[in-house]
């Protein structure tokens, strides 16, 4: 057990007994009340978003959770399948997990995936990835007066918004959390 100050975004709790992660926490003192916690709380089985208050001396269950960094090697179905690098333990993760990011993994990548005893229960993608342009209309000539973007489809078959200058087989880096163009490699 911790206390509700103790929390930062990101922790795990045990939440009305769901396991939640913490997004946001902030603390209020309205006036001539007395001060509390206002905590958002994504549920982790159903993704759904939880926002509670909580008394400054409230006290949390606090969940121990393991982050192993692992490769990812393949999908299957609903899942994804990972290895350990250190066992060669290959594990099924469902893609809820990854959410929309898992369209961005290509073989090879390493992704954190978080474990309460050993059921995988949180991953993430790499925050930046490098993939390769296969499809993409060519940009009008002229037309670079404003910040305009185009659909390119990348080696994996997720579609992203790109400048006009990007061609077929040029190699861009993509932030995975908001799904947006950073630029060329080189």
């Amino acid at each position: 057990m911790a206390k509700i100050n103790d929390v930062k975004p990101g922790a795990f709790l045990r939440y009305n007994n769901e396991l939640v992660q913490v997004t946001e926490v902030i603390h209020r003192t309205p006036g001539n009340l007395r001060a509390f916690y206002q905590a958002k709380m994504k549920n982790l089985k159903n993704g759904k978003v939880v926002e509670n208050r909580f008394r400054a001396d409230e006290e949390v269950e606090m969940v121990r959770v393991e982050f192993r960094e692992m490769q990812f090697i393949y999908p299957e179905g609903e899942h994804l399948v990972v290895m350990d690098p250190t066992s060669f333990e290959q594990i099924h993760i469902p893609k809820v997990l990854f959410g929309d990011s898992s369209q961005l993994l290509k073989e090879g990548m390493t992704v954190k995936v978080a474990f309460e005893s050993e059921e995988p229960i949180s991953a993430e993608p790499p925050t930046f990835v490098e993939l390769e342009v296969t499809y993409t209309e060519p940009g009008v000539r002229g037309d670079t007066a404003t910040n305009t973007l185009k659909a390119a489809t990348v080696e994996t078959g997720a579609t992203i918004q790109v400048p006009l200058f990007v061609n077929i087989g040029e190699v861009i880096k993509i932030d995975t959390r908001e799904w947006s163009y950073v630029g060329k490699v080189k």
